[in-house]
């Protein structure tokens, strides 16, 4: 492993001040599941690794019925999965949280070093972009607010500053009438990257009718995506095994995949349509009540 110096900032200001000196050449630490294994590994090679745990403020998960979920930085995996608001409120979401890694990463990973880490199968990703969440940026120049949907520019890749730290994620509150649903496909049923994600935002009108929808696919392309075309054929429908087949099959021409050591592009443009059909039909049932 290559020598780096170690600091631990007690302060906002401080921390942000510590990655512009060192622009580039900064690395910062929450959970440090990546960041830990890739300095090991030769794959990153800070000069510099700060510790934000012991800054107060971040370690923050509530929920209120004006203000949705806030999950702060230093929130863990394993607090989101657990988390009885969490759990009735936002389903993909709590589906995500418990199919990342294993029960040990997840006790020590954040939410929020999963979404800086900008991996295109990144589980927790696709659920908050379904849910419309929002994540709250500091740097020297102050806060500002992005939309989860807008803060990928490509795998790895973020619209964060070099002196930014991601301090807060908030997440509306839900519509009634609306179902959530994540579902992830891979090699193994535990301990697996996603080969394909698909999550689902589902709010019903009387009828049966779609109000609004978001399908959110994981995986298929550089950043997590909205399979937007799939929403039109659903919205002011009224959903049916129809409609949901019509949006599965739109789903799967949106997405983008490659080729990998994990599966075909093609395979994965088959699993787009299977996993969209399968979490459309669940997200719809718990709308209604079903389940």
């Amino acid at each position: 492993m290559r020598r780096f110096e170690y600091i631990e900032p007690v302060t906002l200001d401080e921390a942000v001040a510590l990655l512009g000196e060192h622009s580039g050449k900064a690395s910062l630490l929450a959970g440090g599941t990546d960041l830990l294994v890739e300095i090991k590994e030769h794959l990153r090679e800070p000069d510099y690794v700060i510790n934000i745990k012991k800054i107060e403020g971040l370690h923050t998960l509530t929920y209120n019925d004006k203000d949705g979920l806030i999950i702060g930085s230093l929130t863990t995996v394993r607090e989101v999965e657990k988390s009885t608001d969490v759990n009735e409120k936002y389903a993909g979401l709590a589906q995500a949280a418990s199919a990342l890694g294993s029960i040990q990463v997840r006790n020590r990973a954040t939410v929020a070093g999963n979404i800086c880490r900008a991996s295109p199968s990144a589980d927790t990703l696709p659920p908050l972009i379904a849910d419309g969440a929002a994540v709250k940026l500091f740097g020297r120049d102050g806060e500002r607010v992005l939309l989860l949907e807008e803060f990928f520019t490509g795998p790895g890749k973020t619209q964060m500053a070099a002196d930014e730290i991601l301090v807060e994620i908030a997440v509306p509150p839900p519509s009634p009438h609306t179902g959530k649903a994540y579902i992830k496909h891979g090699r193994r049923k535990a301990m697996e990257l996603a080969t394909v994600g698909v999550a689902v935002t589902l709010t019903l009108d009387s009828g049966d009718i779609c109000s609004d929808v978001r399908i959110v696919l994981g995986a298929v392309a550089p950043t997590p995506i909205r399979a937007l075309k799939a929403e039109a054929v659903l919205r002011g429908k009224v959903v049916d095994e129809r409609v949901i087949e019509e949006a599965a099959v739109r789903a799967r021409a949106e997405s983008r995949p490659i080729s990998d050591v994990r599966s075909s592009a093609s395979y994965r443009r088959e699993m787009v349509y299977v996993q969209s059909r399968r979490a459309l039909g669940l997200a719809f049932n718990r709308a209604r009540g079903i389940i």
